[in-house]
């Protein structure tokens, strides 16, 4: 359980951050790659990446766990890069040290040596071009297709409702957000705020990271994962969710099964379950179980969202 203690001060500087920020994206990516994730499977076997960018795996897991400097708050790919490449020696030690198995290339990294950093640039710059670039018009759509969500649940709902909906299973114990994670952790805000980044590449718990204006960061899963978002979408509902999930929560207006669901749409079993699992954790679907049967059906704060296409 992460737990993240909020003062009078940090709950009026909670803010969304204004777009996705690419090296920090470039790391969830190298991290769906190597995880075992249905929604991104399809997704990773047509990814083609050079050889150039295999130290990158050495650095971060599919638990995205990696050493902090890489992955820092940028606008740009070129400014994060050179935030990269400057991250003080200490900074770098104290990172590899605690995220890393030690090898000689990292020891290199360590002791500023230039074809270890070179290496390093290179990596960064392939897989940016394999992964990131390309796919920029979609990741920022499935950013911003959350931030839009996130902006809905704070004027119908509140700051409350728009923060403990970030994870299934999170709560409120008074002034202090439970996140539901899989690592026991306490985090005081202690008057600088929570920034809130939604990653269409990231689909485990919560991660928090030190944003440049000094609140916290908190990196949870977009809404709708990258792979799921359409290179066009013909309708709002659509751009918002996607066009498969915005066609789920019309159905749900009444009750379904999970395989019902599945026949009228004319997807996959499993499909039909992600899609409904991601609308439950959005507050958009509820699911009950009785005995062995499965029903999932529209909450009234999804009508509402219906109801204003």
């Amino acid at each position: 359980m992460l737990r993240i203690h909020f003062t009078a001060e940090d709950l009026l500087r909670v803010r969304i951050a204004s777009d996705p920020a690419p090296l920090l994206e470039l790391g969830m990516a190298i991290a769906a790659l190597q995880r075992d994730d249905a929604v991104f499977t399809r997704w990773a076997r047509r990814i083609r990446l050079p050889r150039s960018t295999r130290p990158l795996f050495e650095l971060i897991p599919p638990t995205a766990g990696g050493p902090l400097f890489l992955d820092p708050v940028s606008e740009d790919f070129d400014d994060g890069l050179d935030r990269v490449l400057s991250t003080p020696r200490d900074d770098v030690d104290a990172e590899l040290t605690r995220s890393c198995r030690p090898t000689p290339w990292t020891k290199g990294l360590i002791d500023r040596d230039r074809d270890a950093w070179r290496t390093l640039e290179r990596a960064l710059r392939g897989a940016y071009d394999g992964l990131i670039e390309a796919e920029w018009t979609r990741i920022r759509a499935s950013f911003h297709a959350d931030v839009a969500w996130r902006r809905m649940l704070l004027s119908e709902e509140g700051l409350r409702a728009a923060l403990v909906s970030i994870c299934p299973g999170s709560r409120w114990d008074g002034t202090t957000l439970e996140l539901n994670a899989p690592w026991e952790s306490e985090r005081l805000l202690g008057g600088h705020g929570l920034t809130l980044l939604p990653s269409p590449f990231w689909t485990g718990g919560p991660r928090t990271n030190v944003h440049p204006d000094g609140s916290m960061l908190l990196v949870y899963p977009a809404l709708t994962p990258l792979p799921l978002i359409e290179p066009e979408a013909g309708d709002g509902l659509g751009a918002l969710l996607g066009q498969t999930r915005a066609a789920v929560l019309r159905v749900l207006t009444a009750p379904r099964t999970t395989s019902e669901l599945a026949r009228t749409l004319g997807i996959s079993g499993a499909s039909a379950s992600e899609h409904a699992r991601t609308l439950r954790r959005g507050g958009l679907v509820v699911t009950r179980r009785t005995g062995r049967a499965v029903t999932h059906l529209i909450t009234p704060l999804g009508l509402r969202l219906l109801n204003a296409e």
